[in-house]
């Protein structure tokens, strides 16, 4: 072989050799092929430790006698949910837990998330069904008194105190329960792994071995996940993987009210929202949360706006507050509460711009009521009237709302789930809807609803705020 200049003292590459060892972190799983005495992520120091070394290997076939089943011949009935007995939660879970059905339910501290799966392993143990209730977290004493104080007790509900998964795996064998309840992934560690609990390895070693238990004989696992502060879930991503559902845990700490959806489902849709009330007495389920989200209608004040949102499938009434005061700074204040603040800037822009309401120079506070969170596009017409009905001290009508996106240019365009949300509102005792044009040709007809089709934002104003001229109102 000829040899070119710079190639001595090379070795050329040798196919099948060994690969470069790989160091790995304990505590967050960050790698590098080389060692460091402190990780690169989570500046942790002597947790960087050599994982292996080794040419790659390939599994061999094994020969096998049972050929696999047609999809017909499958038997449908593993699959069949049994319900909990919290019509919230089956609501999101889509009717159950499926026998082998491991879920992950995160949320932040002292959100609900323990109170919430306490009810539902007591409600299933009062059925006959055996239940283990695994807290790592807490001592016995403590949940329990938690069990009396919001009547979750019953006979066949079983509580280990526990942070050692070889003692937890030993408690399901001996017995044999049809719902383990694990609280939480963080705290529980394995003596045959290296490093503390709730790690990477410790959390997948966790994980591998409670869903290996799960699919081998059929019990439910409801798992309790931490949440970052940026409301990721905690862990490795390959959690969220393992697992069947995972379910998040919603709510701000200073209200009652707790969402729950489904962000993963093998068994169901997650598109469904289940809305709990969180009390000293434990967490209560509330198919019709609209009361929580309304304020007094006794006397209408101007800058509010009722709207209809859509949580998944699941329409929901919110009410945006707006207050406009003169600004006393060269930069006007922005301040919002439970709205997305982008969407609320731009709403006072499109003000501003397009229907000359003056708002943009002085300092508006919008806000929501009852704790709820509207991010969607269909709350800027709401929002929009809301600061307009501020700002020229006009009363919002208080048996109508308003639904639809606003466009830079000021239009109203169409929205989602619309039959959804008229059908709500005329539930809950609107009589008016100020809908995006085109509303009353796709929608069948709303009894005791009447539709007021608006196509640019100036003219929402005039109609809602003013007089309505007769060429604007339709009814479908």
């Amino acid at each position: 072989m000829t040899a070119y200049p710079g190639m001595q003292g090379r070795k050329a590459p040798v196919r099948g050799a060994a690969k470069a060892p790989t160091y790995r972190c304990s505590e967050c799983g960050w790698s590098a092929v080389k060692w460091v005495g402190r990780c690169g992520e989570c500046q942790a120091w002597g947790t960087v430790g050599e994982v292996g070394a080794g040419r790659a290997r390939t599994t061999a076939a094994v020969t096998t006698t049972r050929l696999a089943p047609r999809i017909g011949e499958v038997d449908l009935t593993r699959a069949e949910a049994a319900a909990t007995g919290v019509g919230e939660f089956d609501r999101v879970l889509g009717g159950g837990l499926v026998p082998g059905a491991v879920v992950l339910v995160a949320g932040e501290p002292g959100i609900g998330k323990s109170t919430l799966l306490l009810d539902v392993a007591a409600r299933a143990a009062r059925t006959g069904r055996r239940v283990l209730y695994v807290s790592g977290e807490e001592s016995a004493a403590q949940v329990r008194l938690r069990a009396e104080r919001i009547e979750a007790m019953a006979q066949h509900l079983h509580l280990a105190a526990e942070t050692d998964l070889g003692t937890i795996l030993g408690q399901i064998e001996l017995l044999e329960p049809h719902l383990v309840v694990v609280d939480s992934v963080q705290t529980i560690g394995s003596a045959e792994i290296d490093g503390s609990a709730g790690n990477v390895a410790q959390v997948r070693e966790l994980a591998a071995a409670l869903i290996a238990v799960a699919k081998a004989h059929d019990i439910c696992v409801l798992l309790v996940g931490h949440v970052t502060k940026d409301g990721s879930i905690a862990g490795p991503r390959v959690l969220e993987h393992l697992v069947d559902v995972v379910v998040a845990f919603e709510g701000e700490r200073h209200s009652r009210l707790r969402l729950v959806r489904a962000v993963k489902n093998r068994y169901g849709p997650t598109d469904e929202v289940g809305c709990f009330d969180l009390s000293d007495v434990g967490i209560v389920g509330l198919p019709d949360p609209s009361g929580l989200f309304l304020s007094t209608r006794d006397v209408t004040v101007p800058g509010t706006c009722v709207t209809i949102t859509l949580e998944g499938r699941r329409p929901l009434v919110a009410e945006v507050q707006a207050l406009v005061a003169r600004s006393t700074t060269p930069s006007p204040r922005r301040a919002t509460s439970g709205l997305d603040s982008a969407r609320v800037a731009m709403s006072v822009a499109v003000l501003e711009r397009r229907a000359r309401i003056p708002v943009a120079a002085a300092d508006t506070y919008t806000a929501t009521v009852g704790g709820a969170k509207v991010t969607e596009p269909a709350a800027d017409l709401a929002i929009a009237l809301a600061l307009a009905s501020a700002a020229l001290e006009r009363a919002f009508p208080s048996d109508a709302i308003a639904i639809g996106e606003v466009g830079l240019a000021g239009e109203i365009r169409p929205v989602t789930g619309m039959p959804r949300r008229l059908a709500e509102a005329a539930r809950l005792g609107f009589r008016r809807a100020f809908v995006p044009p085109g509303t009353c040709g796709s929608v069948t007809r709303v009894p005791g609803l009447q539709l007021v089709e608006v196509a640019q934002l100036a003219q929402a104003v005039a109609v809602a705020l003013r007089a309505a001229p007769e060429s604007v109102v339709s009814e479908p």
